[in-house]
């Protein structure tokens, strides 16, 4: 079976936005998703670098809004 990665990522960016929180002015999200999607969302520039050893990435003000769209869009009733 071939493997959709744009549609991986939607989903794990969509999922990072459940677990949201505020830290000193900035969104941060738990990184325990894939780490080969990690580093795309990385590379796209929605979250932080997830190779730090810090358990959670930034989240970019981009990676915020794209993050809600996607949740809404594939989460919402």
């Amino acid at each position: 079976m071939e493997i959709n990665e744009e549609k991986i990522d939607e989903i794990v960016l969509a999922l990072l936005y459940l677990n949201f929180h505020g830290d000193h002015g900035a969104i941060r999200a738990w990184k325990s998703f894939d780490w080969d999607a990690m580093d795309r969302l990385h590379n796209k520039g929605f979250i932080g670098d997830p190779k730090i050893k810090a358990k959670s990435v930034l989240v970019s003000e981009e990676g915020q809004r794209a993050a809600k769209g996607l949740f809404e869009k594939h989460f919402g009733a």
